[in-house]
């Protein structure tokens, strides 16, 4: 009996420590609200509740509810109560310039703080979401000048040019053996070309063993369990107690990656001055390393390579997955397209990366893609280091900011039919403002010009070497799946016949 007596003790004890964090998550909200009203003019909100606020409203796809909360409401610039934060919602290309544009741009150059960065990001060190500071300023520039520079992508050209045709050989030896034809999902050739090039690029491996087919896999779920759709991030309460699992699957996820990671780094500082390694990124990091420890430890070269891997894998493979659905599904853009990559290497000759400046349809294939299906449909957030004034509205500290880049590039004020996919809208203007599937302003994505040549050669290559049809001639579906960076929901399906231009890739 006195067991009995404790335990019920202890579990009443729970029931009340509960009861009083939910009392006082409750009154943090209350007064928000409270301090929220002293402010004179923030931007309109719908009707919220209590302590949530509008979390509710937070239908997947998020970039499409916003959308909708936009439109509903009568305004591009609206704001949220997302349980204890405090949000801004930007879906004009007008309001979006200005939110980032100038003196702005400063004030929301910093990254709000998430669960999953929590964990993986090496104590808030990424480049992709340290405070706005000196050591944002370091890894930026490593980024744009080591890695990312004109220079530099032209030094790994053959990397790009030998994983594309790799694919290629790949989806042929699958049309061989079927005898000729046969029902393909591109997804796997897609993901396995843009992890072998960054991989390559940064590490001087390829997915040929099975760790880094697992990490692979890792890199697909951290884009899967990414998004604005933790409660825990807030409703601190919540997040206490872990109900779903969401901090202990984030903490053995973060865990994978980081054994994965120091490997990576242990390999090349024991080999280093092999020939192989010697152009790698961590083989440059490594040389920094020795000259700067205290700036580039083993942490922060393990985030900037996991970064690498993470920004660049993913997003790419989707957009070419997206370019071939449109691809499909508008057969006359898929005819002009495959007479200009034909008019280009009309001699016959491999479709080759100096080749895409001559291409400019293929571009605008590429361009409209991008525009209707944004790898980063909300970019990444920004948020505000202090009050300020933006818009004719005045916007509190610490105030998270999502542009809605989907949004913008398919509003009917600035685009001409804008749910139809016409390249041809690409080829007499320039779009500027309107069209930012990378983000503006000092925090847009270095890796601009990597993700453009590999679209163009790997784009062009498949055209180039095969026939493409839809399914049974089913119109390929286009609904959006969950995740950060906007997948299909149904993954491609194509049928597909090898042209005898194949045979300069065979030999």
């Amino acid at each position: 009996m006195r067991l009995v007596s404790r335990i019920m003790c202890s579990r009443m004890g729970e029931m009340i420590d509960l009861f009083l964090l939910a009392l006082m998550a409750g009154f943090i909200a209350v007064a928000y609200v409270f301090r929220s009203k002293q402010k004179k003019n923030l931007p309109p909100n719908p009707v919220g509740f209590p302590v949530i606020g509008h979390l509710h409203l937070l239908k997947e796809p998020v970039h499409r509810s916003l959308r909708d909360l936009s439109r509903n409401l009568g305004i591009d610039v609206f704001i949220l109560r997302l349980g204890s934060r405090r949000a801004v919602v930007v879906t004009s290309a007008s309001a979006a310039e200005e939110f980032l544009s100038q003196q702005n741009d400063v004030v929301f150059a910093n990254r709000p703080l998430a669960t999953l960065t929590e964990y993986m990001g090496y104590n808030n060190t990424l480049v992709s979401t340290a405070p706005y500071g000196e050591h944002w300023r370091r890894l930026r520039r490593f980024c744009a000048v080591d890695i990312l520079s004109t220079a530099r992508l032209r030094d790994f050209s053959d990397i790009r040019r030998d994983e594309v045709r790799a694919m290629i050989r790949k989806i042929n030896v699958e049309l061989v053996t079927s005898g000729g034809s046969v029902r393909l999902k591109l997804q796997p050739f897609l993901y396995g070309l843009t992890y072998n090039i960054l991989m390559s690029m940064v590490a001087g491996k390829r997915e040929e063993d099975e760790e880094t087919k697992e990490v692979r896999k890792l890199i697909r779920e951290v884009f899967d369990f990414a998004g604005v759709n933790y409660v825990g991030d807030f409703l601190p309460t919540l997040k206490l107690f872990d109900l779903d699992g969401y901090r202990k699957r984030a903490k053995k996820l973060a865990s994978k990656l980081d054994k994965f990671m120091q490997k990576l780094v242990d390999e090349h500082r024991k080999n280093r001055g092999k020939a192989e390694l010697e152009k790698t990124m961590i083989t440059r990091l490594l040389s920094l390393q020795e000259s700067e420890p205290e700036c580039y430890t083993d942490d922060i070269i393990k985030g900037l390579v996991q970064v690498m891997l993470l920004a660049g894998t993913d997003t790419t493979a989707v957009t070419l997955e997206w370019a071939m659905a449109n691809l499909l599904n508008h057969p006359e853009v898929l005819r002009k397209l495959k007479t200009e990559l034909n008019e280009v290497s009309k001699e016959g000759r491999v479709f080759e990366e100096s080749d895409t400046g001559k291409c400019p349809y293929l571009n605008n294939v590429i361009s409209e893609t991008l525009r209707l299906f944004p790898a980063a449909p909300l970019l990444v957030p920004h948020a505000s280091s202090t009050d300020c004034e933006v818009a004719g509205f005045d916007i509190p500290r610490r105030t998270w900011l999502f542009i809605n880049a989907w949004a913008i590039q398919r509003d009917p004020n600035v685009w001409d039919d804008p749910e139809t996919f016409k390249p041809e809208r690409f080829e007499s203007e320039t779009h500027r403002g309107k069209f930012l599937p990378f983000g503006i302003g000092r925090r847009a994505c270095p890796g601009m010009g990597l993700a453009q040549l590999v679209l163009s050669l790997a784009l062009g290559s498949l055209i180039q070497c095969f026939d493409w049809e839809r399914d049974n001639d089913v119109a390929v579906d286009m609904s959006e799946g969950k995740g950060l960076t906007m997948p299909k929901s149904v993954p491609l399906v194509a049928k597909c016949k090898s042209l005898p231009i194949l045979d300069k890739l065979v030999l």
